[in-house]
């Protein structure tokens, strides 16, 4: 498979690139500093991404944004999903999102999200907004297949892979020991097997170990 990875320089898209690699595929590199990308066996596109066209998306299957931004000013995530969902507009090609957990809902009506409770932490409130202004954003286009991935509220850059994981939907939930909890390198793999299968396309999902 023909795979795109966009922030490829970041810790969870090198850790997506080395998943991707690790089972053969074919991938690119989105970065804007190649320098920076710690694994430089594949093919690299050192370009912004809102400079990215279609023409350097249309051979890639799957599209992978792990955009992210602690820039509390701006609707950069939002304005990512409209580039990128412009791009794709009716077209074959699938993009999938390194989401965030603060947009999970924690009730079966769907009316309450996780970053809306009062034990959520302040100092990530205002990316998690924004990011959840993203995920609307994204619902709105019906004509892209799209597939929204959430992690766990404990997202670990530094645990270590295991390769097992579970899947949920829209819902917070926590696993045996009460914890909502997910390595950087097993949400990759998740990310990648969905990337494979297509199973979920045009839902948010999420995954915890």
């Amino acid at each position: 498979m023909k795979l795109m990875i966009i922030g490829a320089s970041g810790k969870q898209g090198s850790q997506l690139l080395l998943e991707a690699q690790r089972r053969g595929h074919e991938v690119a590199a989105v970065v804007r500093d190649k320098n920076k990308l710690p694994n430089t066996d594949c093919k690299i596109i050192e370009k912004d991404l809102f400079d990215l066209t279609f023409d350097d998306l249309r051979d890639y299957e799957v599209i992978i944004s792990a955009f992210g931004t602690w820039n509390e000013d701006t609707l950069l995530h939002k304005r990512v999903v409209t580039h990128l969902t412009d791009l794709l507009s009716g077209k074959s090609n699938r993009l999938l999102f390194v989401g965030g957990a603060g947009s999970l809902y924690v009730d079966s009506s769907h009316t309450k999200r996780l970053m809306d409770t009062p034990d959520f932490p302040k100092e990530y409130y205002p990316t998690a907004s924004k990011m959840a202004l993203a995920l609307d954003e994204l619902r709105t286009h019906e004509d892209v297949n799209w597939t929204y991935l959430s992690p766990a509220s404990f997202f670990d850059d530094k645990g270590e892979r295991t390769g097992k994981y579970r899947l949920g939907g829209e819902e917070y939930f926590t696993n045996d020991k009460g914890e909502s909890y997910i390595s950087y390198a097993d949400y990759a793999i998740a990310m990648i097997d969905e990337a494979e299968k297509g199973n979920h396309i045009k839902q948010r999902i999420s995954v915890i170990s």
